[in-house]
């Protein structure tokens, strides 16, 4: 984690280039020279990977750990880029984020999420096909727009106190492009369950720490954090209009230099009823369900300095209308 202020070397050293720069003076060739600056810092890992909301986390839950932080004397750090997808056994999600970081302090994200909605589709309009109403949905996918921000509060270890963890603070203004008029040609049936806007924000507050000896003489990292949402399943169906709290985190052991395994958590808290059976809007066939949590197991390889990859397996319960428990997912990353 780099600090907020730039050290005195970087400052000694800028003015002296500046002074000297400006200033030709032959008397002074002789002079001593102005300090020169340590090398430059090693780049560490490419860790952490990069969420599919766009934030440095796991592979769907955030860390307080930013990516690809500035350098000390630096205002902009280099950017990072990632691709997902993930199988959801009748649906599946493609993602591309990218990030960028301010002062070692800041980050900012960026990702646009595509679901296949699988059968859905076909179930909505077989289920409209034996009724009166004429309102077949004629989209495929739905796409979810991620713009994150996060503001590092707290370093690891402040005042040399070892217990202290990184503590991250943000916000992540989502946009979902198809929702409404699914909603339309569904007659405003999702309306009548929950459903209130296609644009709202994640807020969550992370606290992440490492230890460094603990599994073996080598690091576990741990995770926890809250997140505020009006999101229906991360936001793909929608948002209502009102926040609910839920959890998540996630464990990371390094066994080797190389290769790390991760288990995350994250609660779902869905603000929608449900369409189906006993449902808000009762039709034959379960079309929205409950949300479930989702559990994912990640095993990571640290390429090189630059690139990472990530593969997994999720249990993430009901998803609309299909269950995704025998879910997987890749992710690539590069960091510039």
């Amino acid at each position: 984690m780099k600090t907020l202020r730039f050290p005195l070397w970087c400052v000694v050293t800028a003015l002296a280039a500046l002074s000297f720069g400006t200033q030709g003076f032959a008397a002074d060739a002789a002079a001593d020279p102005p300090p020169a600056a340590p090398p430059a810092d090693e780049k560490g890992p490419p860790l952490p990977f990069i969420t599919i909301e766009g934030t440095g986390g796991a592979a769907f839950t955030p860390m307080a750990y930013l990516v690809n932080p500035a350098g000390e004397c630096d205002v902009w750090g280099k950017p990072s880029v990632a691709t997902d997808y993930i199988g959801l056994g009748r649906k599946n999600l493609s993602a591309m984020m990218i990030t960028e970081n301010l002062l070692g302090r800041v980050e900012f994200g960026f990702a646009a999420d595509r679901l296949g909605l699988g059968t859905l589709p076909y179930d909505i309009n077989r289920t409209v096909a034996s009724s009166a109403a004429d309102i077949p949905i004629n989209n495929s996918d739905v796409w979810l727009y991620n713009f994150s921000f996060r503001g590092l509060l707290v370093k690891e270890n402040s005042g040399d106190q070892q217990w202290v963890p990184a503590v991250t603070l943000g916000g992540t203004l989502k946009y979902n492009a198809d929702i409404n008029n699914i909603n339309n040609e569904l007659g405003h049936a999702l309306t009548l369950i929950g459903y209130d806007h296609d644009t709202s924000v994640d807020f969550t507050l992370t606290a992440t720490k490492t230890l460094p000896k603990a599994f073996f003489g080598g690091p576990i990292i741990l995770t926890a954090g809250l997140r505020e949402s009006q999101g229906a399943d991360l936001g793909f169906l929608g948002f209502a209009d009102k926040y609910t709290a839920s959890f998540e985190g996630s464990i990371v052991i390094m066994p080797s230099e190389r290769w790390l395994l991760a288990y995350e958590f994250r609660q779902k808290t869905s603000p929608y009823g449900t369409i189906g059976p006993g449902g808000t809007v009762d039709v034959p066939n379960l079309l929205i369900g409950e949300e479930n949590n989702w559990h994912g197991f990640d095993i990571g390889y640290i390429v090189s300095k630059h690139t990472t990859l990530v593969g997994g397996f999720g249990i993430f319960g009901n998803l609309a209308n299909t269950t995704a428990n025998d879910a997987w997912y890749l992710q690539l990353k590069y960091e510039f």
